[in-house]
């Protein structure tokens, strides 16, 4: 065998990490900082795996290694053509088989010193959730809280640009975590993305400096956060924002503007809230829409819908909240929201 063999601990050795799967395994998730160069395509893989089963290996083999070897060539005479000599890869697929392995043969036979990652993405992916189960309890988490519209998310972002440890997880999740929270035009990552790129901001974190996040319900969205991470969020200590509802709502306003840009999908969202308001409420809140009164809208939903549910969630996850350091937002410029940054250093925050 030319090529060698390489563990997780070892992945910084490598000038280049190579992912062989198909461009869709590659998106659902990848090894942060890995090129996708397949050896097989999505359809490719689609047709061996069709052979296999209603033919015979023998002619799915064979079939497959045609495409590979195309594949590969093409690879070669690409992305790989400037490569010099002393060109270190790693190569990994799903288990860290056949596919890996036929393009670590061929990178050997140039004269690169390839390596075959051992046990592939899975043991990658096994990895990943092993250290999210433990990393976050090394971490000491203050809690932003607030109910919707406070301002939490402009205090992140403020203390993430005056040097602060921000752990962002509405935008790791592409969400803003409320039943209106999807954001235009951006879909939320997969799972498996979403865990890989959490672990790679958890470990980028001093453990003897605190890390801000906001506080959240197990689910951002479609995506589950670990259990580890909501486990050492809960036992945090806690800030609560306390923001006049005026400015709640002109916060909102601004910050959901495709909504008041569109106001049907605004309706058709909050049909979600059926269930807990009932439909003559709902007929209000459409009638409220289609006037042009967001104002009143937004008001109503918050102190009916958003603010009870938060208050009532927040109470029985945060055991700390009662001893919370109350913060009073008098804006939300960046301005303010970065003088607030600032000052809270010299705030003494109970710590759990």
């Amino acid at each position: 065998m030319l090529f060698r063999t390489a563990n997780l601990s070892q992945l910084g050795d490598f000038d280049e990490i190579i992912d062989v799967r198909t461009p869709s395994e590659f998106a659902e998730d990848h090894i942060p900082g890995a090129i996708n160069c397949p050896v097989l395509y999505d359809q490719e893989r689609i047709t061996v795996g069709t052979l296999y089963k209603q033919v015979s290996p023998f002619e799915a083999r064979k079939v497959g290694a045609a495409m590979i070897a195309k594949n590969i060539a093409h690879h070669l005479e690409t992305r790989f053509h400037a490569h010099p000599k002393s060109w270190r890869p790693l190569v990994y697929c799903w288990r860290g088989g056949q596919r890996s392995g036929a393009m670590s043969i061929i990178l050997a036979q140039v004269g690169w010193a390839a390596h075959k990652l051992e046990g592939g993405y899975k043991t990658y992916r096994r990895d990943v959730l092993d250290k999210l189960d433990a990393l976050p309890q090394q971490l000491a988490f203050r809690v932003v809280c607030g109910p919707t519209g406070s301002g939490k998310s402009h205090l992140l972002a403020a203390l993430a640009d005056t040097g602060h440890q921000v752990l962002d997880l509405e935008m790791l999740a592409r969400h803003r975590g409320s039943v209106l929270g999807r954001l235009p035009g951006q879909p939320q990552p997969a799972q498996k993305l979403f865990d890989s790129m959490l672990l790679q901001t958890l470990q980028q974190f001093d453990p003897d400096r605190p890390v801000y996040v906001e506080a959240e319900s197990s689910k951002i969205g479609l995506i589950s956060l670990p259990a580890g991470l909501t486990s050492a969020m809960h036992s945090g200590s806690c800030l609560l924002l306390e923001t006049p509802l005026t400015m709640r709502v002109a916060g909102l306003l601004a910050d959901y503007r495709h909504y008041v840009d569109n106001p049907e999908s605004l309706i058709d969202h909050l049909q979600s809230l059926l269930r807990f308001h009932g439909a003559k409420q709902l007929l209000h809140w459409s009638a409220l829409i289609h006037q042009g009164d967001f104002e009143t809208m937004v008001a109503e939903l918050l102190t009916l819908h958003y603010d009870p549910s938060y208050f009532r969630a927040t109470a029985r996850n945060y055991p700390n909240l009662d001893q919370a350091q109350r913060i009073m937002v008098t804006g939300m410029s960046v301005e303010a929201m970065t003088e607030l940054a600032r000052n809270l250093d010299e705030l003494a925050i109970p710590e759990c």
